[in-house]
């Protein structure tokens, strides 16, 4: 495969014999490459720190440091350690073989060279190399544009949560990678009512969070009355359905009364609330009927569930990223651990007994990272 970059690769020769890198030098002479040459291995590694070759031709007995010690440093060095290096020798044990490529050698090659064997080796290595950087550079490109995705799906989300009297506000919000799928807002009714949605599309990354975009889209772009829990939903499920296929978003939607302290609410096949009864000592999930996931066919009817709330409950919204997080044992979280952890926290600061939870579902994964996005939107009724 041809270089069609401007910039001439690199091979740094390295050889303590003159006639072995003279014959090297004029077998290479068909590769478009320029040729820099070492005759220890002192010289080798500094001028691999200095020019970056984008492959190493390197013999394995030399006085001083021999070739595998200079593997080994070049292996160990941040700056190095993705040049390849092919060893050349008259060394024809196989444990020396295994041992270059232990050190992390791609390719060995024995002497006396064959021409046609070097040539095919070297433009072989070359082309890989150069591949790999291409698909570091695709990859360093991508990532890019995830984190501005990502910046941006955050701007989405409110910036600061409202003072609402009667309830104390907290969230926590993270994307298992750049960009992600969960979504929560809230949304001032008038009454003094509040509109709080917790949705999360389907998958992760770029795909899930353009239904992200388009589920905030719509929810704002809703112009019937936010204090009705299904029509909110059924709203959104139409438009989605026109779009959304194959993939869906779940979503659950509550309207919180801070007069009477009533909670009304729908589900799109989301988790269901799950509330901690102060004045009975028990934390459970609150029953609702829900419909399915938002943007597969639409709506005929969506129940709506009503619960009066008491000052010291504590209120959870969640995606499910929280309860299906795994440990590096395959368990899962789940919610009776949730459920547990909401009852046992016995402070009214929801930042606090939200900052709990989220170190102890750390605590549970442990070394594992998170396989999907994660959402909290807790409320203590003061």
């Amino acid at each position: 495969m041809p270089n069609n970059n401007n910039k001439r690769e690199i091979i740094l020769l390295v050889d303590d014999n003159p006639t072995n890198l003279q014959v090297l030098r004029h077998t290479l002479q068909s590769i478009n490459c320029k040729i820099l040459i070492a005759k220890n291995g002192e010289r080798a590694l500094a001028i691999a720190l200095e020019d970056h070759p984008d492959l190493i031709l390197l013999d394995i007995m030399m006085p001083g440091i021999d070739g595998f010690e200079v593997c080994r440093r070049l292996k160990s060095n941040p700056s190095t350690e993705d040049i390849p290096v092919i060893f050349l020798s008259s060394l024809g044990d196989t444990e020396d073989k295994v041992r270059g490529l232990q050190l992390g050698a791609v390719d060995y090659v024995s002497k006396p060279f064959q021409p046609d064997e070097i040539n095919a080796r070297v433009n072989t290595h070359l082309t890989i190399h150069r591949l790999q950087r291409e698909v570091q550079s695709q990859r360093n490109q991508l990532e890019h544009e995830l984190q501005v995705v990502s910046q941006v799906q955050r701007r989405l989300l409110p910036k600061n949560l409202p003072a609402i009297n009667g309830i104390d506000l907290a969230v926590y919000y993270e994307t298992s990678r750049y960009a992600g799928g969960d979504y929560y807002d809230i949304v001032e009714i008038p009454g003094n009512r509040w509109g709080f949605l917790i949705a999360d599309a389907e998958g992760h990354s770029a795909p899930a969070a353009v239904l992200m975009a388009m589920t905030c889209s719509l929810f704002h772009s809703y112009s019937g009355a936010l204090t009705e829990p299904g029509e909110v939903l059924t709203y959104m499920n139409r438009i989605l359905c026109k779009f959304a296929d194959p993939s869906f978003v779940t979503a659950l939607y509550a309207v919180f009364d801070a007069d009477h302290r009533t909670l009304r609410f729908a589900s799109a096949g989301h988790p269901p609330p799950m509330i901690y009864r102060q004045g009975e000592n028990r934390s459970l999930a609150l029953d609702c009927e829900t419909v399915h996931p938002m943007g597969i066919y639409p709506y005929e009817h969506i129940p709506v569930a009503e619960t009066k709330l008491e000052s010291g409950d504590r209120l959870l919204l969640y995606t499910d990223g929280i309860p299906e997080r795994f440990n590096i044992a395959g368990e899962v979280y789940g919610e009776e651990r949730l459920l547990q952890l909401l009852a046992e926290n016995h402070s009214d600061n929801s930042r606090r007994i939200i900052d709990k939870i989220v170190v102890d579902v750390d605590q549970f994964a442990g070394s594992r990272p998170p396989d999907d996005d994660q959402a909290l939107f807790l409320g203590v009724v003061t």
